[in-house]
């Protein structure tokens, strides 16, 4: 089975930030999705350094991750930078947090 870009996508975009109600895919923290055999590391961040549900919104990713046909591995790593902001969410988040 391949495992493609849009099937780990789709999966993490069911993964709510419950501080703004909107999944993680839409608000901009993935940074990237690399796929080598059945094995998928995820490079993503917070919105902020100290948020408080850190563990729990990396560990719904990779349960997410896991979920997808084929999956057999899933790292993940928060990484600081770029720093995310606003900017790096979809038009639709941008337009219900910002008015």
């Amino acid at each position: 089975m391949i495992i493609t870009e849009e099937d780990i996508y789709n999966a993490i975009s069911t993964v709510i930030d419950p501080e703004v109600g909107f999944d993680i895919v839409s608000l901009g923290l993935i940074y990237g999705v690399k796929i080598k055999d059945a094995k998928v590391n995820i490079t993503m961040t917070l919105s902020t350094k100290g948020c408080p549900l850190h563990e729990l919104i990396q560990q719904w990713t990779k349960d997410a991750v896991l979920k997808v046909d084929g999956v057999q591995d899933c790292m993940i790593e928060i990484v600081w930078e770029p720093a995310w902001n606003i900017t790096m969410a979809s038009e639709r988040v941008k337009k219900e947090l910002c008015g």
